[in-house]
């Protein structure tokens, strides 16, 4: 039996722009119109999830999904760090900061380590490999690098080298454990035709 996963990035919302870990912002206008624009393009699926945050549900909504939200694909818990920007933690935090992006174990902000996230999404793709059909998620950006770094067996340090833009479609097909991956097809009119 083989299964197939796309995991749709969420459209872009001021957190996104800013480079500002999440803090359960909406979508933008910009962002709800292209999600809203791309709904007709998605291919046909026994089951769509969703992360739990705010955008990710308005986005499968905005793609016209009635997703349900799987806490299994919640983004990285970002700990004392939610709601700052990059540079913040960077300018407060440097050291702190530099450990958490060399090291997948590391955690200081108090939250997930990318090994826990990367070990979380895994689980959930063991259970999606036992599905048959096609299953479509909106997913954190993290969610589809983790994704990325078990399917194809890559080390961890490789989640930061996998960039996931706002609205961009990931695929994994396969069986017994052994995935294959299209990575960043975008969706609307780009993507148009996608199988």
């Amino acid at each position: 039996m083989t299964s197939r996963v796309m995991l749709i990035s969420p459209a872009i919302t001021a957190a996104l722009r800013e480079a500002r870990f999440d803090d359960g912002c909406s979508l933008d206008a910009a962002g709800l119109r292209l999600a809203q624009a791309a709904g007709g393009t998605l291919p046909a699926a026994e089951r769509a999830w969703a992360s739990p945050t705010v955008r990710c549900r308005e986005t499968a909504r905005a793609l016209g999904l009635d997703a349900v939200p799987a806490p299994e694909l919640a983004g990285l818990d970002a700990g004392r760090w939610t709601g700052a920007t990059l540079a913040e933690v960077g300018a407060a935090e440097p050291q702190a900061l530099a450990s958490w992006l060399a090291d997948p174990g590391s955690a200081p902000h108090g939250g997930e380590s990318v090994r826990t996230v990367c070990d979380r999404v895994a689980g959930w793709l063991e259970t999606a490999a036992g599905m048959a059909g096609r299953t479509v998620a909106v997913v954190e950006p993290e969610v589809v690098r983790a994704a990325v770094v078990r399917a194809l067996g890559a080390p961890e340090s490789a989640f930061w080298r996998t960039d996931v833009p706002p609205l961009a479609a990931v695929e994994l097909s396969g069986r017994s454990g052994r995935w294959n991956v299209r990575i960043g097809r975008p969706l609307g009119a780009e993507g148009q035709g996608l199988s």
